[in-house]
């Protein structure tokens, strides 16, 4: 009742646990060099910190992953003031 969720999923490959633990690491990348910088998850992890959230993660390799983001809602009603 006190918090919003949005929950993003995929049908995709998933993340192995080894991988699941680092994915908000800053330069935390499975692709190739060159390919990516590893800073995105890390960013919007950082965001949704910075609004008193945070981001829950729950995948199966071969099935896919859901993202879920989750801030309380006192912290999206003061945005709006």
């Amino acid at each position: 009742d006190d918090e919003i969720h949005v929950a993003i999923q995929d049908s995709g490959k998933g993340i192995s646990e080894e991988a699941l633990q680092k994915i908000f690491e800053p330069g935390f990348t499975t692709k190739a060099v060159g390919a990516g910088t590893g800073l995105g998850l890390s960013i919007c992890h950082q965001i949704a910190q910075d609004h008193k959230g945070r981001i829950e993660v729950e995948s199966k390799v071969g099935e896919g992953t859901t993202f879920t983001v989750i801030v309380p809602l006192d912290a999206c009603q003061a945005e709006e003031a």
